[in-house]
């Protein structure tokens, strides 16, 4: 359960960056509105991982995948490119993500 609700919380953070983008500086009301619930959304969910799992590795997690998925939002959804090193350095973020919960006796299995 601990981990569909991290799940959860990644899909609302990216839910909501991607809003942000949609916002335009918060220039526009509808986006600016999933902004606010989506990240509203987000750290309630990873408040609830924070009951079981430590918050050090709950935030790798959330901000890792988070950031790998917001990356590829920008590329379908906005056309923003990724160079080689962007995708090198994405590679490691879920090489890090996979060894913390696959090695680690940190997160609670």
């Amino acid at each position: 359960m601990v981990y569909l609700q991290l799940v959860v919380a990644i899909a609302c953070e990216v839910a909501g960056t991607t809003a942000l983008q949609a916002s335009q500086q918060f220039t526009r009301f509808w986006p600016s509105v999933a902004v606010v619930v989506c990240y509203g959304l987000a750290f309630f969910f990873l408040a609830l991982v924070l009951r079981t799992i430590p918050v050090g590795i709950a935030y790798a997690i959330w901000s890792g995948l988070g950031i790998v998925l917001i990356s590829l939002v920008g590329l379908v959804v906005f056309g923003q490119r990724l160079d080689f090193w962007a995708m090198v350095g994405l590679g490691l973020i879920i090489a890090g993500v996979l060894i913390v919960n696959l090695l680690s006796e940190s997160v609670g299995h």
